[in-house]
């Protein structure tokens, strides 16, 4: 029972929460998120000085996950319904560019990289693309087999040597290398893998298998387990604060956040966001850190919200209404 559940708190069809989102106060600056609509087939951009929805285009069909380019003038939005990874400005969402990458290719998780280019999975080919360029005319895309079923979420090294993948359908983690084409390898860690981040210092890979409840450490080359944390219910989505002290897993079935502290790998706090009553409503999925570690953005996919938090308090600080099935989430500022 508690599988069927689970598989109902992650399905599209849960009823949204009813009444308006709360306006609050905002972290400072210039700030903007980028919200993938996955129901309302769109891309939402949200000032995060006043709280409001300042533009929302069409884009492909079923957009997951994006990722915004180094210097914050463009977003990577992957097709998850399609074939393709699309290119917005992200001044005023327009759309400039879009990059096939093959037949059934349902692309996923998406890294726009320090050094320019784009990585993307490729879920349908069991595979990710390394896209070179990505913004001129001669991009250049490259495929690279993982050979697992339900490729869906990838970190990147910082040097871009290698990446890493989340495979559901296998329970795996995978490693890929990026420049001499050697066989990938990978290791079953828990039960559908689905969260991923690296360390800053690249040193330890975080993974969160929502089936297990749990998120594991693990050595970036050999794969081999270190840690085991206990974490909330369904932690579907694991991110490293940019300061690289801590982890938060976003826990779909309680609608929290566990703080893993990454010196010790202990879970050190557990965070309310909609708390287990809402949760079936709320839909928490993606989770994304504003760039000085004091805010983490929550997509609410059921409600069309992004929960605000403050994380040295743990404070809910206000709710922004989005499209249709907000999901992924980037940030600029």
């Amino acid at each position: 029972m508690r599988v069927l559940s689970l598989l109902c708190l992650a399905a599209a069809a849960c009823a949204p929460v009813a009444g308006e989102p709360v306006a609050g106060p905002a972290s400072g600056g210039e700030a903007a998120l980028f919200v993938a609509n996955k129901f309302g087939n769109s891309l939402s951009k949200i000032d995060l000085a006043s709280g409001e929805e300042v533009a929302r285009v069409d884009s492909c069909a079923d957009p997951h996950e994006l990722a915004t380019s180094p210097d914050g003038t463009h977003v990577a939005l992957a097709c998850y319904g399609g074939t393709s990874v699309d290119l917005f400005r992200a001044s005023d969402l327009s759309r400039v560019k879009r990059i096939e990458l093959g037949e059934n290719a349902r692309p996923h998780g998406i890294v726009w990289h320090a050094n320019g280019d784009l990585y993307t999975t490729a879920e349908g080919r069991r595979s990710i693309f390394w896209i070179r360029d990505p913004l001129s005319e001669n991009a250049e895309t490259f495929e690279f087999s993982t050979g697992q079923e339900g490729t869906h979420m990838l970190a990147v090294a910082p040097d871009a040597r290698h990446a890493w993948t989340v495979d559901m359908g296998s329970k795996t983690v995978t490693l890929v290398d990026l420049l001499t084409r050697r066989a990938p390898r990978s290791v079953e860690v828990g039960i559908e893998p689905e969260g991923i981040d690296l360390a800053p210092n690249g040193r330890t890979l975080w993974v969160s298998a929502r089936g297990s409840d749990k998120a594991f450490a693990l050595d970036p080359q050999t794969l081999e387990v270190r840690h085991e944390v206990a974490t909330g219910d369904f932690p579907l989505r694991l991110a490293i604060r940019p300061q690289g002290d801590v982890a938060v897993t976003s826990n779909l079935a309680d609608g929290s956040l566990t703080v893993i502290d990454l010196a010790t790998a202990r879970a050190v706090r557990t965070i309310p966001v909609s708390g287990r009553e809402e949760a079936e409503a709320r839909q928490q999925v993606t989770i994304v850190w504003s760039d000085d570690g004091e805010r983490i953005y929550v997509a609410e996919t059921g409600s069309d919200t992004i929960a605000e938090v403050d994380f040295a308090s743990g404070t809910v600080l206000r709710r922004l209404a989005t499209g249709d099935g907000g999901d992924g989430l980037a940030i600029v500022g």
